[in-house]
């Protein structure tokens, strides 16, 4: 049970936490290198002006400052302690600070559940604690945070104070210390204002979900930029994320595990288990999150959403001076999905109006080296764009060269966005990125808005990345009330015949069949379906019939289905001694088509998904699968359908005919009802759904559902 007056006391600390009006630092050290004497040596170059009390039992001074012998000896209630001392002292300490009614706790030592089960222990006691006296608590394992906004750095990584000041800017949030500092570093290398560094570690107590959940009322904060490599709580994350969007923030995420081996790494890192990747990566991007890949894209999505005052509603106009780049550029958009509006009437004849003649109007626009004999260029031709709607955003793509190329090019540039002052997104990317990227041109851009990249190919991922947003932020969502009927299953495997009964319940196309206790059953079945049938053994305790012998087909006559039937008995007592079958299943063969896998799961981390890909025997060989959230609408099911490996056979070819696509999309539409009103259904698998001609439908020739003992909560 939580305690909900520790919970209001332990949020309300997050204040305490992240703008304390008083410190204290139990293991502050004159020591050069030593974690006591970096967090203080920030301090003191950050100029904080709050009160900073230092605790040392060997030290009655250190660098002209009083130190406490103890932290008994502290007054009370100050707002944060910085525990910078081994790990073995940790859990003393952070006693003794809850009885001095510290607000909140900072604990850098590792050691903890990453450690094993000693560790372990330690950190459920440290967890203990914190709950207990309503302290909050950052750690272990962590680099502590920093507040570039009050320039507090409570940090042992050397944090230079922020230069300005800055409407907005970005938070880092990240259970890795190691990459919060290193993404610090990059982005302030290119100038991208921060409001907040936070590295939660281990999260005995505190996780990024709860940081998250109180900087998004934060009004310096524009930006998340997160470094998640497990999620403690991914519903409450997805809420979260929902909420930031409605807000008009943004999160941008990076989070380790694609691989089986890095998942192993992060579970050894953060002491926690690893998820489904492909289940997180469908619903975070859903719920309104910019999943990227690297760190490089972590920080230059980063600069976009800071800088630029809106989100692009569609593909860029892109201007440059190269032809040959005018063709990478093209290829460059394809490969991430970046659409690249034409031109309309409209631009393409204020364009011809505005450029010399031998510069033909286009997108991209290659406008030679005109921009070095012309300096009124930029002027005149960016109003055709910025005016245009097709258009989300204009990417400059310019060669720097040398200082004095720059010093030509770059203040028409400055010039022509001053005046025209656009709300489009403007993005600057230098050609040329071993050229200087260090001039005060770059910053007056990065003043007036625009993101500024030292090279087109960043600039073009991260603007496809940021254009997909907007694109996700108008997707419709299917409403709660369109969430199946609650069904009242037994838990455990249903076998294949009920599981699709209730599949045809739902309105999912199954081949003709009948369940029979007999050879004589399964014979008169067979006449009154009509031939060829299959015959297939059923038992929740046999989901795989195949393995058992338990699935014999295409049998044409009496006779046959006879014979088959002795066979499949055989099988079945060889393959599988003492199973009591319910019965045979036979059913009518359905006519051939593509064979797809479709399937639904209540996932017990992060809700209802679904899936479909390629069926048949090579379905696992060539990973064409996509996973899905469960709310999209059938249109939206249709576009993932058609970027299957598989969709160019959906759309007919050499002579095939088109399938019926939207019939899949309707299938994938029940199933998403069926498990939305139903968390109790662990999972359903079609496994072949055979997909027929435009206009043909559907047929699940196959089908298994599992449902779990309790009934979970509603998505």
């Amino acid at each position: 049970m939580i305690n909900l007056e520790k919970a209001r006391v332990t949020q309300a600390n997050f204040n305490r936490l992240l703008r304390p009006g008083s410190i204290a630092l139990i293991g502050a050290s004159a020591t050069p290198g030593s974690l006591g004497e970096c967090v203080l040596d920030n301090l003191e170059k950050s100029g904080y002006a709050g009160k900073l009390h230092l605790v040392n039992p060997k030290r009655p001074v250190i660098r002209g400052r009083a130190s406490l012998g103890s932290i008994e000896e502290l007054p009370e209630g100050i707002d944060c302690a910085v525990l910078a001392i081994p790990g073995a002292a940790v859990l003393a300490s952070a006693r003794a600070c809850a009885q001095r009614g510290i607000g909140s706790l900072i604990v850098f030592s590792a050691g903890f559940a990453e450690g094993g089960e000693e560790g372990r222990e330690a950190q459920c006691e440290l967890s203990r604690i914190a709950a207990e006296h309503g302290m909050l608590l950052e750690g272990p394992n962590c680099l502590g945070m920093v507040n570039y906004v009050d320039r507090i750095p409570l940090t042992f990584v050397a944090t230079p104070p922020q230069p300005g000041t800055h409407a907005s800017g970005a938070a880092i949030v990240s259970q890795s210390g190691a990459l919060a500092a290193v993404i610090a570093v990059n982005m302030r290398h290119h100038r991208i204002p921060l409001t907040y560094s936070v590295s939660t570690g281990n999260e005995a107590a505190s996780s990024v979900e709860d940081f998250l959940e109180h900087l998004i009322c934060d009004e310096t904060t524009r930006v998340f930029t997160l470094v998640v490599e497990q999620f403690r709580r991914p519903r409450r994350f997805l809420e979260l994320a929902r909420r930031a969007r409605a807000s008009g923030k943004f999160i941008v995420l990076l989070h380790p595990g694609r691989s089986k081996a890095a998942r192993e790494s992060a579970a050894a890192h953060t002491g926690a288990l690893a998820g489904d990747y492909a289940v997180m990566h469908a619903l975070v991007t859903r719920a309104g999150v910019i999943h990227v890949e690297s760190m490089e894209e972590l920080v230059d999505v980063s600069q976009i959403l800071v800088r630029c005052p809106e989100l692009p509603v569609d593909g860029p106009a892109i201007f440059t001076e190269s032809g040959a780049f005018k063709a990478l550029a093209l290829d460059l958009c394809e490969q991430v999905s970046l659409r690249l509006p034409a031109l309309s009437s409209a631009a393409e004849r204020a364009l011809r109006q505005a450029l010399p003649a031998f510069i033909p109007p286009s997108n991209p626009l290659d406008l030679t080296a005109q921009g070095l004999v012309d300096p009124g260029l930029y002027r005149r031709t960016l109003p055709a764009v910025l005016e245009d709607d097709g258009f989300g955003s204009v990417l400059l793509g310019i060669i720097l060269t040398d200082p004095g190329t720059t010093a030509i090019k770059l203040p028409p540039i400055l010039d022509a966005i001053r005046a025209l002052r656009p709300r489009k997104p403007m993005i600057f990317a230098a050609l040329d990125e071993g050229a200087p990227f260090e001039f005060a041109e770059l910053d007056q851009l990065r003043e007036l808005g625009v993101a500024c990249f030292p090279s087109p190919e960043r600039a073009i991922r991260a603007l496809a990345h940021v254009t997909r947003l907007a694109l996700q932020d108008g997707a419709e969502r299917v409403p709660p009330e369109e969430n199946g009927r609650v069904l009242d299953l037994p838990p455990g495997i249903l076998p294949e015949y009920k599981s699709k009964r209730l599949l045809a319940d739902y309105g999912i196309a199954i081949p003709e069949g009948r369940l029979a206790m007999s050879r004589d059953e399964a014979v008169s079945s067979a006449r009154e379906l009509g031939f060829p049938v299959a015959l297939k053994a059923q038992a929740a305790a046999l989901p795989h019939k195949s393995d058992a012998g338990g699935v014999l087909l295409g049998m044409e006559s009496e006779e046959a289905v006879a014979e088959a039937w002795s066979a499949l008995q055989n099988n079945i007592d060889r393959l599988r001694p003492g199973l009591l079958l319910d019965g045979v299943l036979v059913e009518r063969m359905g006519g051939k088509g593509l064979e797809l896998i479709v399937g639904a799961r209540n996932d017990q981390d992060w809700g209802p998904v679904l899936l479909v890909g390629s069926g048949g025997v090579l379905a696992e060989a060539i990973e064409d699968v996509r996973i899905l959230a469960a709310d999209l609408p059938p249109p939206a099911f249709q576009e993932a359908l058609h970027g299957l490996r598989c969709g160019a056979l959906l759309r007919g070819f050499r002579g095939t005919p088109e399938l019926d696509v939207a019939a899949v999309a309707d299938v994938l539409y029940r199933l998403a009802q069926l498990v939305r009103g139903n968390p109790e259904i662990a999972e359903v698998e079609i496994n072949p759904l055979v997909v027929y001609p435009k206009g043909c439908g559907t047929l699940a020739l196959d089908a298994l559902i599992s449902v779990t003992k309790s009934r979970g909560g509603s998505c």
